[in-house]
């Protein structure tokens, strides 16, 4: 397989792997942090899909504009501040779905050579559209490994 087509299935397939691992949890085991600094399945969930919304951005502004800056957020903050236990898990997958249904789409519409353009992220340099596409594809399943840690350690089996 061509390492575009590679990304981007790889990329289309988050949604469900993020599903199942959060399958049949309760409020309860999805907010609950294992230890101190420890995320929940549930601020992992919200994680993924604030990532995945400014990865979405920035590959359209690589596409876009010429070397466009991006910026970092910082993802502790967000855990810290935004309360990720009020969420509703079937709207964060729902909306991490529909959000990568559109960008993996719109990312098999582009010529090859898109995939060369680059922005400048503000902690990792520059990036191609190619690289970032696989970075997003990449980071579900790095953070998958945290939640069957987490699911182990609650006792309930995926």
């Amino acid at each position: 397989m061509h390492p575009i087509e590679a990304a981007i299935a790889s990329y289309e397939s988050g949604p469900a792997k993020l599903r199942a691992a959060c399958a049949g949890l309760d409020p309860a085991s999805l907010n609950r942090r294992i230890g101190p600094g420890e995320w929940s399945i549930m601020e992992n969930a919200v994680h993924l899909l604030d990532s995945d919304l400014a990865s979405t951005h920035r590959m359209r502004r690589i596409v876009a504009e010429e070397c466009p800056l991006l910026v970092a957020y910082d993802e502790n903050a967000f855990i810290a501040k935004l309360p990720s236990s009020e969420a509703d898990l079937a709207d964060v997958l729902d909306l991490f779905e529909a959000n990568r249904r559109f960008t993996a789409r719109w990312l098999r519409s582009l010529p090859a050579e898109a995939f060369a353009r680059v922005g400048v992220h503000t902690q990792r340099g520059k990036v191609t559209l190619l690289e970032i596409a696989q970075i997003y594809a990449n980071h579900v399943d790095h953070h998958l490994v945290f939640v069957a840690q987490k699911r182990r350690n609650l006792g309930i089996s995926a």
